[in-house]
This record gives C-alpha cells, structure tokens and sequence, in this order.
C-alpha cells in the first residue's frame, strides 16, 4: 500500500471517530492500535508501549500538570474575586468603561489560568449580565469576552504552548515568551476597534459615564493596587524566572504553585480540602493530557515508519510554491479543521506531518509555532464547534448559539488581523524570546 494511502485512510479513521464523539484518547489509541497492527504486525506493539514510556519520562512534560494545579489553586481559593474587585476599582471612568474591563480581566485571568474556556465562562457569568444592565451592546460585550477569553492559550503560561513545543520539539520557554507581545497586542486591537465602533455609533455604550460604578477614592484605589500585588509572586514565579535564565519551565511551574499557595495564604483562603480539590482536579487533567500525548508520539513514530514524513518533504519540495504560500496553507489547514473536531486534536494530527515541512521550508520555529498556536486558539471561537462559544453560550441563555455566532465573527476578523501583522512583522513574536536568549 502506497504511504498516501495508508496516510489517508487513518486520518480519515481519526476524523470519523472524532465527529462520532469519541473521546481524543480513545480515538487516538483505536486508530494507532490498528495502524501498529496492520502496518508492523504484533511485533508493533512493545515499540508503542516504549511510547507511554518515553512520555511519561519526558521532564519537559511535567509543566502540564504543574501549571494546572497552579490554576485550579487560584480559581479554587476565590483569589480571582480579590483580583476582579481590585481591578474593576482601579479602571478609570472612561466610555466604555466595561468594554475594557473585560479585556483586561481576559489579559489577567488568561495569565493566571491559560485556559480561554474557563475564563469565557467566569467573565460571562461575572460581567455579561452588568453590561447588558447598563446599556452594553450585547454583540460586542460577547463578542469581546469570547475574544478575550482567547487570548488564554496565547499569554503565558500556556498549556497549548507546552504542549505544542514538545510535539514540535522546540523550545518551550521561547515559545511560552514569544506570546507575550502578541497577546498584548490582540488586546489593544480589540480596543482599538470597540472604540472605533463607539465614536461611529454612540448608542454602543452609554453616555453617563459617572454612573457606571460606585464613587472610589483614591485610598481605595491605592488599597486596590495593594491587593494587586500579590498576584505579582505568581506572574514573576513564572515568567519572571524563565525570562531571567534562572528556571526552565517546569521549574518555574513548580515556583508557580508556590506562588498560588502564597498567594492564597495571604488572602486567608488557604485549606486542605481546597488543595485536595486542586490535586484531584490537576491529576484527572492532566492524566488525560499526556495519554494523549503518548499517542501523538506513537502517531509520529508510524508516521516515519510508513515513509510519509521523507515523502511529504519531498512533495512539498516539488510543488515549488514560495515559502509564504505554502505558510498560508499550511494555517488555513488547522483554521478549518478547528471548526470542525478538537483542538487537541487538531494539534496531534497536524504537528507530526507539518513538523518536517517547517524544517525543509527554513521558517523560524517559535515564530510559525506561535502562529499555529494563534490559529488553533482562533479555531476554537469558531462556528460550528468553536468550544469556547459552548463555554460562553452556557451562561448566557438569553442568547441563541446563532446569536452568539453572529457577536463572534468580527473578533475572528480581528485575530486574523493580528496574524497577519505577526506575519508581516515577525520580530512581534520572536523579539522578546530572542533578547532573552
């Protein structure tokens, strides 16, 4: 059987277990239980089982459940509502007051928790229904958290960045820093636009500015910068560390869970049963995670077996299209698979077959892997099965699905508009991770 065929038939296997709803691991395992079969025979399968081996000892790997700990001690303690009410004082009375609040609190909280489905459904429970209340254009106001939301995965740290940098076998700490710049700018290009679209229509956001919030002094305003500041131990526990040359990421994930027990003691939120909680969470989590990673490895490993990863070298090479054609099609593949199956998914069926192209196409990896990870965090706020729409639509049932489809499309424009400029400006992603070395 030609390696095109065998290619085909299991991804077409993989996406038809997918749309049936199969979860990724079992999918995953059937179709590679099947391929090491049919391809190796039995003697196939203690190659596989060296697989979930190699993962599982994989040091890099051990920032994944790290970092989940790290959010679910933060979210569990209530540390979030200290940062909500700190911030929420500390936003000046500007128009649009709220439209700003909830980028920043998606800047924040996405930092904090780098899952952009968890922080839909906390601002849209916790924001939505104020903004509606005051005179907030409802499409925008959903149309900015779910934006924002997604801006998670992109700010480290970031679990879809660790995840894609040991697939893809580059570095995870330039990867993880290399999306600092383009997070903040996202943020900025949605302000841009929401006040853009107050100057063209007034009626977008209401005109009594003063009465948007409760009259702050400034002691309460320094007081709520005071509160802020313990959140600094988590950020610079994290980043600060891997930026500095002083931990790698795994490293800098543990001091991050210290930082978060730190971080809640002072709060007085501190408990056994809410770092059991965490633990069982984290664990469940990121159990599921690397068994699917494990796979992915048995996926590239048959991948190589079957001589496709040399011949879609060779293909690519012979088709002779410029580099940012095949660029472009390359991130129109993962754009309209996101619609459509997983995320993670889409990430252990294409980082193994695209993985060699990058190589032979001579393009800088943190910068077309951030690229891929801001195409795939864009593939999850879009229609059909955009999972972070679900995560924003089951807290706001006075909104249709279609409805908030309709309120998300402009800020899919907007992130295509910050790709593009990451692609015309490259050192946006790859200024920072180069001064750090």
């Amino acid at each position: 059987m030609e390696w095109y065929t065998t290619l085909l038939i299991g991804i077409a296997i993989l996406f038809a277990l997918f749309l049936s709803g199969a979860p990724i691991f079992l999918a995953f395992l059937f179709a590679i239980l099947v391929g090491v079969y049919v391809i190796i025979g039995p003697a196939g399968f203690p190659m596989f089982a060296n697989s979930i081996l190699d993962t599982a000892s994989t040091t890099s790997l051990a920032s994944i459940p790290l970092f989940i700990l790290m959010g679910e001690l933060l979210f569990r303690s209530g540390t979030m509502d200290v940062l909500f009410d700190s911030i929420d004082k500390l936003v000046g009375r500007i128009r649009g007051r709220q439209y700003v609040l909830a980028v920043v609190l998606s800047a924040v909280f996405g930092a904090l928790s780098g899952v952009a489905m968890a922080v839909a459904a906390m601002l849209g429970r916790a924001i939505m229904p104020g903004m509606q209340e005051r005179g907030y254009d409802r499409d925008i106001a959903a149309g900015l958290i779910v934006g924002g939301a997604s801006l998670a995965p992109i700010i480290p740290p970031s679990l879809l960045a660790i995840i894609v940098g040991s697939i893809a076998d580059v570095s995870i700490a330039k990867l993880l820093i290399a999306g600092v710049i383009p997070g903040l700018v996202l943020g900025g290009i949605f302000l841009v636009y929401v006040f853009i679209r107050i100057a063209m229509d007034s009626s977008l956001a209401p005109t009594n500015v003063a009465g948007e919030r409760e009259d702050v002094t400034a002691g309460e305003q320094a007081m709520a910068l005071v509160r802020t500041l313990p959140f600094v131990i988590v950020i610079f526990s994290v980043m600060g560390f891997i930026m500095l040359g002083i931990a790698t990421p795994s490293e800098s994930a543990a001091t991050g869970v210290v930082g978060a027990l730190i971080t809640a003691a002072i709060y007085r939120n501190l408990s056994w049963q809410m770092i059991w909680d965490s633990m069982m969470a984290a664990i469940t989590v990121s159990a599921m995670i690397l068994a699917i990673m494990a796979m992915s490895k048995m996926f590239t490993q048959l991948l190589a077996f079957t001589g496709a990863t040399s011949e879609l070298v060779q293909l690519v090479a012979n088709l002779g299209y410029s580099p940012i054609v095949m660029l472009l099609i390359m991130l129109a593949v993962p754009f309209i698979l996101c619609m459509f199956i997983d995320t993670i998914a889409v990430i252990l069926l294409t980082i193994p077959i695209y993985q060699p192209v990058v190589n032979s196409l001579g393009f800088d990896p943190v910068w077309f892997w951030l690229l891929f990870l801001i195409n795939i965090t864009l593939g999850a706020i879009t229609p059909p099965f955009g999972y972070t729409l679900f995560a924003f639509k089951a807290v706001a049932p006075n909104m249709t699905i279609s409805d908030v489809y309709k309120a998300t499309w402009p800020f899919v424009l907007l992130f295509l508009a910050g790709i593009a400029m990451i692609i015309i400006f490259p050192q946006i992603a790859t200024w920072l991770p180069n001064l750090v070395g």
